[in-house]
């Protein structure tokens, strides 16, 4: 598998190689946010970007909000910034996790390699190869999700395994703790904001494409689930 690092500061990169490559993955490596861009282009079969937010030429968040129109890769965003405001409006523009500097790499290993099982994950055999919710179809071995009119929904390796898992256990209602574990694979220890962002992001994404519908309940004080 091939991660690509960006970063302006070259130590950073350096050191997240060497933990990288220490777990078998190539590494790709740039330097600011076009660069970036462009090693995105010429490097198809990247499968996951741990990506630094401040940064000269293209800062981070214009890098996701351009990569999100074409591409779901797993993104890890680095952030010097520690506020609540600031995490999410990175999980907004498109990010799937973020790591917060200084950091300590083997904390950034173990969520690479839940990214990169969630995104490559099979899907237990006894669960359907389909599901229908609303207007939505949603298909697991393909993680394509599209209406019942063909219009395809572009989600993220974690959206959409907050949508299969919800779809898939309809009527259950999920906490925000249990969809973190459930779908992140690692034991909750973030704040339920996380979960909340990619949901609302989610539900944004459904909403649009199928002229409003209202997919995913909200059970207040309990957590979220999919009528059936």
């Amino acid at each position: 598998m091939k991660i690509l690092v960006v970063d302006d500061d070259k130590e950073i990169v350096e050191l997240l190689s060497i933990y990288i490559q220490n777990e078998g993955y190539e590494v790709v490596k740039a330097y600011n946010g076009k660069d970036a861009l462009s090693k995105i282009i010429t490097s198809s079969d990247i499968d996951l970007m741990i990506l630094d937010i401040m940064m000269p030429k293209m800062d981070g968040m214009e890098v996701v909000k351009e990569l999100r129109k074409e591409s779901q890769i797993p993104i890890i965003m680095l952030t010097a910034k520690t506020t609540d405001m600031d995490k999410i409006q990175g999980l907004i523009a498109g990010a799937d996790d973020y790591v917060t500097k200084p950091f300590n790499p083997l904390e950034i290993m173990a969520r690479v390699k839940s990214l990169l099982r969630r995104s490559n994950m099979q899907v237990k055999s006894d669960e359907p190869d389909v599901l229908e919710v609303g207007s939505l179809i949603i298909k697991k071995d393909s993680h394509e999700v599209e209406t019942d009119s063909g219009k395809k929904i572009q989600l993220t390796a974690l959206e959409f395994g907050i949508l299969y898992l919800l779809a898939s256990h309809p009527n259950r209602v999920f906490s925000a703790d249990e969809i973190f574990e459930r779908v992140w694979q690692q034991e909750s220890l973030v704040s339920a904001k996380t979960v909340m962002v990619h949901v609302s992001h989610l539900r944004d994404k459904i909403e649009e494409a199928t002229n409003g519908e209202k997919v995913i309940q909200t059970v207040w004080g309990v957590g979220y689930k999919i009528e059936g």
